[in-house]
């Protein structure tokens, strides 16, 4: 049986076609649930075997992006979600999703899992909306499922508030040692660029230690600003006339990662 795959929507959220797409190309099941049929009971998120959160401007990003929709969820399905965490599915969110995820508490995580915010995705160093392709470069040794045999990656950022920055020094120390900062932005040979306004544009956001992504400590909840559902196809990357068709879109190991992982 192919692993049913939850993709929350609801207001503001515009990627959930081209994510339930890409888990589909991986072999899941995807099914688009809005999120207001989840709290009044018409969908149960338990019956399950993967969620998702995609990108999009959910509640048109007031107050800050992603807070209003990480609010409905805490409040609304706050004891949903800790069973699903114990339960051990895996989770991602992707730019608004990651936002989501950061802002309930469920990234980077705590054990046992619980909604205590560690960190923030906060306005870009450009204070300016970024749209540009970024190399990206995983973290060897990370227990994320999501990211297993993947070394790079090239996928598109769309955002406006993208710059990670952990709640403290010793926040950001104990993430790298237990290599839950599991994704960070990277020049095309795979060194990190310098730090501060000089990374940019291959740090397009600033982020603190340019992570782009992270993961929970087992690995099953992994959350980034790029966006991985934007390159599954060949056809995607933008320079496919130039230097030929890949095989496939980077972004596609992603999903397919998470499918046998459940089906392992």
């Amino acid at each position: 049986m192919a692993p049913r795959v939850a993709i929350l929507t609801g207001t503001g959220i515009n990627t959930a076609a081209e994510l339930a797409h890409s888990f589909n190309l991986a072999g899941g099941q995807a099914e688009r649930v809005h999120l207001h049929d989840c709290i009044d009971g018409k969908v149960k998120l338990e019956t399950f075997d993967i969620l998702a959160v995609p990108g999009g401007f959910s509640f048109g990003d007031h107050i800050a992006s992603g807070r209003v929709f990480a609010n409905r969820l805490r409040y609304k399905l706050g004891d949903t979600l800790l069973r699903l965490r114990e339960r051990k599915i895996p989770m991602i969110g992707i730019c608004n999703g990651f936002q989501v995820l950061v802002k309930l508490g469920l990234l980077p995580g705590t054990e046992p899992a619980s909604f205590t915010q560690t960190c923030t995705l906060t306005y870009n160093d450009s204070s300016r909306y970024e749209d540009r392709w970024c190399h990206l470069k995983v973290e060897p040794g990370t227990s994320s499922v999501w990211l297993k045999g993947i070394e790079h990656l090239y996928l598109p950022v769309r955002h406006g508030e993208g710059k990670f920055v952990p709640g403290s020094t010793e926040l950001l120390k104990s993430l790298d040692a237990s290599k839950q900062t599991c994704l960070r932005y990277c020049l095309e040979d795979g060194s990190l660029p310098p730090e501060g306004l000089a990374g940019f544009p291959a740090n397009p956001n600033g982020s603190t230690a340019h992570v782009a992504g992270l993961c929970s400590k087992d690995g099953l909840v992994f959350g980034l600003m790029p966006h991985p559902e934007a390159h599954v196809l060949p056809t995607q990357h933008p320079h496919w006339h130039r230097n030929g068709l890949k095989a496939e879109g980077d972004g596609l190991q992603i999903f397919r990662n998470a499918v046998n992982y459940l089906r392992g």
